[in-house]
């Protein structure tokens, strides 16, 4: 399935344009569900961008596969706990990349538990937030930007990584 290397790096600021346009696509938008408000502001991107970059409590890292930038994956705080979240070009959806990226944060970040948030019609992002071994713990309807309406959003929770044969995935 997963073809090539994924690996993180930290953002650069070369990044930025690339990173803006992935977060404009209009399916990618629509599934993630809870974005910005306009995700066509570049301004409002931009500071935003910079005020997690300069976050200590925020790790943000790009998305490679091969070298080339495909998305970026983080974890941030939000009132008190630590939420993960990621991004990929829909280009390359289906094809691993989330799944890896995210476990190479988990390993990144020892904290724990690690929360995630995903609308619940998101099938692709909860599968990848479970096989990395959050468990689903509640949900809750609120307001998603992207679609103009409230939906229903599934909270999970990681306590400990997935493990396999022993592994660490």
């Amino acid at each position: 399935m997963l073809m090539g290397e994924v690996a993180l790096r930290p953002i650069e600021d070369s990044d930025l344009d690339a990173l803006f346009e992935l977060m404009r696509d209009p399916e990618s938008v629509r599934m993630a569900a809870f974005t910005a408000k306009d995700p066509d502001d570049r301004i409002a991107f931009d500071a935003h961008m910079a005020k997690i970059r300069a976050s200590p409590e925020t790790t943000n890292r790009a998305v490679t596969l091969d070298g080339r930038l495909v998305g970026s994956v983080a974890s941030f705080v939000i009132e008190g706990d630590t939420e993960v979240t990621y991004w990929i070009d829909r280009s390359f959806w289906g094809q691993g990349i989330a799944s890896r990226a995210l476990a190479l944060l988990l390993e990144l970040n020892p904290v724990r538990p690690l929360f995630a948030r995903a609308a619940s019609d998101n099938t692709g992002s909860l599968k990848v937030l479970q096989k990395a071994g959050f468990t689903i713990t509640d949900t809750e309807v609120a307001f998603a930007n992207a679609r103009n309406a409230e939906i229903e959003e599934t909270i999970l929770r990681l306590d400990e990584p997935a493990r396999r044969n022993g592994a660490l995935h």
